[in-house]
């Protein structure tokens, strides 16, 4: 075996990592048709409008929103008039967790974004950190999903998720207007088949964890007094503390804070802190929602489900105990949005959200888990997640239902924007499908 030095090595890593952002940039750049904007009618569709029923009509897209929805609406002649006959329309979906934008390629430590170093940094930005020229996002547009929730992973407070549109050259063009600051809770149970803890060291553990979040509450606490005396008194302060201001809406009830946790138990203890704290809470993960399901919907607590695509918390667990949980929760009466915790696959979205209606939850209410109820959660039930005329028009047309893999999306659009459907496996695809010069002989 040959060893080598670390300025070698060094330069090797550099090497590799270059290759891997060129061959990133070149898929990114392979990219052939622009987005366009204009009006645009879409003529005799199936429009699926999630909140009003299903109904036959007509659907006009002007300066960015859904202008009008009806029967026989008549086009102007600037408008790009597209025949919808057989065809569907729904809103597009947003998926409520993943690293969307936040990395990469897995193997190259610099192009994943989404786990800063530290335990508590609440202020650090996901938005900032998007890559618009992602090649994943193509990806993930193709099959319907339009809008998507970036989160930051890692410490107690790993940062501050972003809302973010599918379309812009720009973070800030991409934002959706919704943000919160992230909060792992902590567990009381094992990390996984690996974790070789003693039951006493689990707890202790987890006794450590949830002291230091609530010293930072205490701290939240003292900071919101100091900060709310100065403003009284007219006095500027001259300290900085970017994490503690992070803090403070969470704190005063402004915005609100999404919370990890999985573990029944843990939901039940973070269910009682968020009461005691008065927050304003999102459960997201929730691997064990089914066994909490009722506590959590007398909370009034919204949740983000998912991956519905997984393996049991629990050996002991039914196969299906992943693809029920948004059903059981749902019909508790949880609000419940899905979310599949992926940075590639967020296109698979929509058979998280199939798996989910096949197994208890239905497709209606499978479909408002990644439209209306991921909008509502968010704040953003006036502006996403359904058609109705006034709305963003963030949308597709499909040739069939969604969730079902054999589904065509024929059109998007992002803020009035028409998407063109390519993504570096379209790319690949057509470039190899008639080679030229072809193989030799």
């Amino acid at each position: 075996m040959t060893w080598l030095s670390p300025k070698k090595y060094t330069e090797m890593r550099i090497i590799i990592t270059s290759l891997a952002l060129l061959l990133v940039g070149l898929l990114s750049a392979q990219q052939v048709e622009k987005p366009t904007k204009g009006d645009v009618l879409l003529d005799n569709a199936t429009l699926v409008t999630v909140t009003n029923g299903t109904i036959t009509g007509d659907l006009l897209i002007r300066d960015g929103k859904i202008a009008d929805i009806g029967n026989s609406i008549t086009p102007d002649a600037k408008t790009t008039v597209i025949d919808c006959q057989g065809k569907f329309v729904y809103p597009g979906f947003i998926d409520g967790n993943t690293h969307l934008g936040l990395g990469e390629i897995g193997a190259v430590s610099v192009t994943q974004d989404y786990n800063e170093l530290g335990s508590f940094i609440p202020h650090m930005q996901a938005l900032t950190a998007v890559n618009p020229s992602s090649v994943n996002i193509p990806v993930t547009r193709v099959e319907g999903v339009t809008s998507a929730l970036t989160v930051p992973s890692g410490g107690r407070f790993p940062g501050t998720a972003a809302l973010i549109n599918l379309h812009g050259y720009t973070p800030e063009q991409m934002n959706a207007g919704f943000k919160a600051v992230v909060m792992n809770f902590p567990s009381s149970g094992k990390r996984g088949r690996w974790d070789r803890r003693s039951e006493e060291d689990i707890k202790k553990d987890a006794e450590k964890a949830t002291k230091e979040i609530d010293d930072v509450w205490k701290k939240a606490k003292l900071y919101h007094t100091i900060d709310s005396t100065s403003r009284a008194q007219g006095k500027k302060r001259n300290d900085y503390n970017p994490q503690m201001d992070a803090l403070m809406p969470v704190f005063r009830g402004e915005a609100s804070m999404i919370i990890s946790v999985n573990k029944k138990n843990d939901i039940l203890t973070a269910i009682k802190w968020v009461e005691k704290n008065k927050v304003n809470a999102i459960f997201m993960s929730v691997s064990e929602g089914w066994r909490a399901a009722d506590e959590i919907a007398k909370a009034g607590i919204p949740c983000i489900v998912g991956p519905i695509m997984r393996y049991p918390s629990r050996d002991s667990d039914r196969y299906d105990a992943p693809y029920t949980n948004a059903g059981v929760l749902s019909k508790a009466g949880v609000k419940v949005c899905i979310g599949t915790n992926e940075t590639e696959n967020v296109r698979n979205l929509p058979y998280n959200a199939g798996f989910a209606a096949t197994y208890g939850m239905g497709t209606e209410e499978a479909l408002k888990a990644v439209t209306i109820n991921p909008a509502e959660i968010f704040g953003l039930g006036k502006e996403l997640g359904s058609l109705e005329k006034g709305k963003i028009a963030n949308l597709f047309v499909s040739d069939g239902d969604p969730f079902e893999t054999k589904t065509n999306i024929l059109q998007l659009f992002i803020n009035g924007w028409s998407i063109p459907l390519e993504s570096r496996h379209t790319l690949l695809y057509n470039e190899f499908l008639k080679r030229d010069p072809g193989l030799s002989k």
